[in-house]
């Protein structure tokens, strides 16, 4: 399949479904979608590529087949559903399905959730979700960066000191990979150490707001794309 990647996210009791919201993520690890795939380099919600229109398309000829389709078989699904889609020019194609949340855009779908994500998941594993109300996100966009150690994902060096967290603003979020606590420093311990969250009124805001931040934390050989959203920006322009 040829064209651009997006992810839709549901949770679903079996019966009924929610979508939750949409994301983009950057597997590549280079610039412009170059180099080797990787775990995510970096995300950002909502997608401008997923216009009304085709997240129509996409819940009435995928999501809700899908559900009734499990359902149908006897399995239903309940759970969180990441649905990997590649837009086509023949329209809207499933890459993959995933049995939970995808990472890097676990850490810009939540933030955005306005509603008790707790409950959703109860009401889900009950079987009560048509109880619960309509999905509410706030209309902020948001936009992740992936901070790594040097090489990855190839190899990589750990036990290199961190520095620069702390002083992250608050309306940043920061989320721990691959650290750990060695004689009281935080160090790194893995290929994808940071996320560090950005948000903002517009997509340029949040992507701004992640870079910012990112340029405070620093350990050697730290290496994150410098590109992370522009997609959606041409899609904006």
């Amino acid at each position: 399949m040829e064209g651009e990647e997006a992810s839709v996210f549901v949770i679903s009791d079996g019966n009924s479904y929610k979508v939750i919201h949409n994301a983009q993520d950057h597997k590549r690890a280079g610039e412009g979608d170059t180099g080797l795939n990787t775990g995510g380099m970096g995300a950002y919600a909502p997608a401008p590529l997923l216009t009304e229109e085709l997240l129509e398309q996409i819940d009435r000829e995928i999501t809700a087949p899908t559900i009734a389709g499990m359902n149908k078989t006897g399995y239903p699904y309940k759970g969180i559903l990441y649905i990997g889609l590649m837009i086509t020019a023949d329209g809207p194609k499933v890459v993959e399905y995933n049995c939970r949340f995808g990472d890097p855009e676990c850490q810009v779908i939540l933030p955005p959730l306005k509603n008790d994500l707790l409950q959703l998941v109860y009401s889900a594993s009950r079987g009560e979700l048509s109880q619960e109300g309509d999905i509410k996100i706030s209309d902020e966009y948001y936009c992740t960066v992936v901070l790594t150690s040097g090489g990855y994902p190839g190899d990589y060096k750990k036990g290199v000191q961190i520095t620069g967290v702390e002083t992250v603003d608050e309306n940043a979020l920061v989320f721990h990979a691959g650290t750990k606590k060695e004689n009281g420093e935080l160090v790194t311990n893995g290929g994808r150490v940071l996320n560090i969250v950005g948000r903002g009124k517009n997509l340029q805001q949040a992507i701004d707001h992640a870079y910012t931040n990112v340029e405070k934390v620093t350990f050697e050989n730290c290496y994150y794309r410098k590109d992370i959203g522009k997609k959606g920006l041409i899609k904006l322009a």
